[in-house]
């Protein structure tokens, strides 16, 4: 039976009282007592074990893990008991005033904190920290629904005693940004997961810890492992002295398809001078030519006493020993006595306890093919003799302290079989063969490197004993549950949330943390996994559903007014519009979007050049007074500018780039607004009461423009002030990949200069590279004649052409003396002209038309989108080539008039990936799909 006792037990000296949750106890075994006697309790509650998310483990198991009040290994029932001593309840009347915070964040991961564990991602809790500073004042409770390592607590908590370094970094930012000075203090945190190991992780990051009794207990472990296994790790140098493995080299061994002869893999295809892999190679025997891929596997046949079963393995020959002799590192070929060493410990009777579990279905089953080397069973990961080492390991620490049993679990995957042999290392030989795994995979190579414990985790440990977290208090509560439902946590009560959610299709958490869960001996509860996962059968629809159901959640027991984060990596256009779905079906309103630079590239990215910074979604939860007021006007002319009004307020007024130059603020330009006000009112079920043009109209009319972006009047005053520090704007660059990316783009030429078709046509094409396949291509006349205009020679010339002929020195010249002379008049911007040489400059040059009569040529391609969505409803077969735009246009009729049977049919008979690529398609289908259910 697995046996597990968790902490060790009291100090014999005296200990200070333990305050904890409004209590005070004798020390902090008492504390331990009481509250695990509270957690039995509640385990024997058949309704508790209902929870979305409880982990499916035994009561001793889930007892043995936690802490209780501050983490439990199934979903925490202290919850409440925390906000409701240290939580402070939702005040209206309370001044809360933030803007996003509009600054992109590099942060490295070289730290120590940062690198004490091997977990699959992590966000530097530094770059976390300067999200709370913004955000937050101390004593705030922040929630982390997708806690993973736990760096948000660890974040949260070192608000209160920063590393000086970092302190006078941000100060000096803060400065310099004219925010004063952060408010430095202890914040609270909530942090929960689906997973147990990443819990176990987060808690343990979160917990005071004793260093110097840490690494005493740590040299103790080593040394009863010499004692009792050494022998294993032995082996003999040259001249007779015995010397101390650090780490075996095994090779898979393949037969030849000429000879039918063994092949080990390393003897051929390792080049020994340099350590390079070769893509071809010779038959030791036969001589013939030989790729890997044409290579046949050998297995071998045993008796498989954990599971008591025959069972095939791919067949490992080790070929090379790297040991340390005195001070002398070498390495040899395995000998006689090696191998008969291996023998022996083929033959040795495991003592200690391992998990004998069948590896999960998944994707990473499949993709990384290890199940096609006979891996059925997790003890089928590891080499015997570091199974052996392993299992003691593990069995020696369950009654030491939790941090022990996290030290011993950070190098659970560099002792398995996916630690792949690397001679070669940033272009060297040599280097570290510790936790040489692919994070993020399953993936089990030809060439291993099999360690040993001193080897793997003797620097681990010395990394680790010098940690010194300065946390005086338990400033934070680890819950094992889904965030799809957080019932122990009131209303609005949360300060803020930080989230780093699951990525889609990129990892695949519960397969990825199985190995540490099942030494754990508790594991996921994989039925609410937000996850795509094709040996699943989970798509992006589950995905997004399950996202949106814990978004909700975050929003209902965030306060009104506050501020959520999410950060979030995916190369995907699909996964990206299903979180920015997902988070505006909660309610929550999007204000930024910014990088995030982790500073150092994953196997995933590197490997397949996928973006490498991760994108931070600022959103806020709006007030409830605009809730309550769009409930009277919804619908209304006066609730969408209600909406844009509060808006505007909730987003940066100026960001300011280095060079001195300063960001042109996207949610400000009148597409961005334009589109949040319709999804403010789609989420909530309400028709959109303008068109793009009426709004853009409005907006130009209600609120002072600068440089494309739209203010309030109060802001203006700010902007120009900071505006005038700095020598330029960045300007921002459009690809075309659709039609409405082809009319912003062309917006954006003819803003700068107006164009003949021929002018534009050359430009056009050459942005053409990304059109897709499903939509029909646009002639540029159409595009230009359906949204644009242009000067026929017979009027005044227009403003906008007008401003830019004054941009020349000739050409202002002319008018000037045009003008000075009678024989030309200006009228609010406007030109009226004889002059051959102006007219013809001027003559079949497209420009921008102004807001009145940009509304009259909307209505006008409304009416040609409408005509041609209606021949979409034509038939029932799938549509192949088609105009979003049309298609748009059509949902957005539908959906003002609750035709939402038309929006989903429709949608139903496109290309699936095209709705999931498209925001706003896939907006208009997400709404409508729930109220035809």
């Amino acid at each position: 039976m697995h046996q597990q006792s968790s902490f060790p037990q009291a100090p014999t000296e005296p200990t200070p009282p333990v305050e904890c949750l409004g209590m005070t106890f004798a020390d902090d075994e008492a504390r331990r007592a009481y509250f695990t006697d509270k957690l039995r309790e509640k385990l024997c509650d058949p309704e508790f074990r209902k929870i979305e998310g409880f982990p499916l483990g035994t009561d001793e198991d889930i007892l043995a893990l936690s802490d209780p009040p501050y983490y439990t290994a199934c979903p925490n029932p202290f919850l409440e008991e925390f906000m409701r001593v240290y939580g402070k309840p939702y005040d209206p009347s309370e001044a809360y005033s933030k803007e996003p915070f509009a600054a992109d964040v590099s942060e490295g991961k070289n730290d120590p904190i940062y690198n004490a564990h091997s977990y699959h991602t992590k966000v530097p809790h530094k770059a976390i920290m300067r999200y709370i500073l913004h955000y937050t004042q101390p004593g705030d409770v922040i929630l982390d629904g997708f806690c993973g390592t736990g760096m948000t607590g660890v974040a949260a908590q070192l608000c209160a005693n920063p590393d000086p370094a970092f302190k006078a970094k941000i100060e000096q930012e803060w400065q310099e940004a004219g925010w004063g000075m952060p408010s430095w203090g202890a914040r609270r945190a909530i942090l929960g997961d689906l997973s147990p190991a990443a819990t176990f992780i987060a808690y343990n990051y979160n917990t005071p810890v004793d260093s110097s009794t840490f690494e005493l207990d740590a040299r103790q472990l080593f040394a009863d492992f010499e004692h009792k296994y050494g022998w294993m790790y032995t082996t003999r140098h040259s001249d007779g002295r015995t010397g101390k493995i650090n780490f075996t080299v095994w090779s898979e061994v393949f037969t030849c398809p000429e000879c039918s002869s063994d092949v080990v893999y390393y003897d051929v295809a390792v080049e020994k001078e340099t350590f390079r892999v070769l893509d071809t190679f010779e038959c030791t025997h036969c001589h013939a030519k030989l790729g890997k891929k044409s290579l046949n596997r050998v297995h071998e046949i045993f008796f498989d006493q954990p599971i008591s079963d025959f069972h095939k393995l791919v067949r490992y020959k080790p070929v090379l020993i790297n040991y340390q002799v005195g001070s002398v590192r070498a390495e040899k070929v395995p000998d006689a006595q090696d191998l008969e060493v291996i023998q022996r410990i083929q033959e040795y009777q495991i003592e200690g306890w391992f998990p004998v579990q069948e590896m999960p279905d998944g994707e990473r089953k499949g993709k990384d093919g290890y199940h096609l080397k006979g891996i059925t069973h997790l003890h089928h990961f590891y080499f015997r003799r570091a199974l052996i080492a392993y299992a003691h390991l593990w069995g020696q620490v369950q009654d030491k302290s939790a941090f022990m049993r996290f030290f011993v679990q950070g190098n659970c995957l560099g002792f398995t079989k996916m630690n792949r042999y690397q001679p070669i290392q940033y272009g060297r030989t040599g280097g570290s063969q510790v936790n040489r795994y692919f994070s993020g995979t399953l993936f089990v190579g030809s060439l291993i490197s099999e360690v040993s414990p001193a080897y793997a985790m003797t620097n681990k440990m010395g990394r680790l004993s010098k940690i010194r977290l300065p946390f005086t208090k338990r400033n934070a509560i680890v819950t094992c549950q889904s965030t799809t439902r957080l019932a122990q946590i009131p209303d609005s009560v949360c300060d803020y949330v930080f989230v780093d959610p699951p990525f889609g299709n990129s990892l695949h958490y519960s397969e990825l943390n199985f190995f540490w869960e099942a030494w754990l001996n508790i594991l996921t509860n994989r039925l609410p996994e937000a996850v795509m996962d094709k040996g699943r059968q989970r798509t992006l629809m589950d995905y997004q559903h399950l996202m949106a159901l814990a978004f909700q959640e975050l929003y209902r027991v965030l306060k009104p007014s506050r501020w959520i984060t999410v950060e979030f990596h995916n190369s995907s256009n699909g996964v990206w519009n299903a979180i920015q779905e997902a988070i505006q079906r909660a309610g929550f309103v999007v204000a930024d979007v910014r990088t995030l630079d982790k500073q150092q590239e994953t196997y995933k990215q590197s490997i397949q050049k996928l973006v490498k910074q991760d994108l931070v979604i600022s959103a806020y939860k709006p007030n409830d007074g605009l809730e309550q007021r769009f409930k009277i006007n919804a619908g209304s002319l006066d609730g969408a500018w209600d909406f844009v009004h509060t808006h505007l307020r909730q987003l940066p007024v100026f960001v300011e780039m280095a060079d001195q130059r300063a960001e042109i603020i996207n949610e400000r330009q009148n597409y961005l607004l334009f589109d949040r006000m319709v999804a403010f009112h789609v989420q909530r079920g309400v028709a959109v009461p303008l068109s793009a043009s009426e709004f853009y109209a409005g907006l130009a009319q209600r609120f002072p423009e600068r440089d494309g972006m739209y203010f309030l009047p109060e802001q203006v005053a700010e902007y120009e002030r900071k505006r005038l520090n700095v020598r330029a704007m960045q300007q921002l660059e459009i690809y075309v990949m659709n039609e409405a990316s082809a009319i912003q783009w062309i917006k954006q030429q003819l803003h700068n200069k107006p164009q003949t078709t021929a002018e534009l046509t050359p430009l056009f094409m050459r942005e053409l590279n990304a059109w897709p396949k499903h939509e029909r291509l646009l002639e540029l006349r159409t595009l230009l004649e359906e949204n644009f205009l242009a000067y026929s020679g017979s009027m005044p010339v227009p403003a906008q052409i007008v401003a830019w002929m004054r941009r020349s020195s000739d050409l202002r010249d002319v008018i000037a003396d045009e003008v000075a002379n009678g024989r030309a008049a200006e009228e609010n911007g406007t030109l009226t002209t004889t002059n051959a040489r102006l007219i013809t400059v001027a003559r079949d040059r497209w420009y921008v038309p102004d807001p009145n009569r940009a509304l009259d040529l909307e209505q006008l391609r409304t009416r040609s989108l409408l005509k041609e969505f209606a021949t979409y409803l034509e038939g029932s077969r799938r549509l192949k080539q088609f105009r979003s735009e049309a298609i748009k246009a059509g949902f957005k009729q539908a959906w003002n008039t609750k035709n939402y049977e038309t929006i989903v049919q429709v949608a139903e008979r496109l290309p699936e990936s095209v709705v999931q690529e498209d925001p706003d398609l896939l907006m208009y289908y997400d709404n409508a799909s729930l109220r035809v259910g």
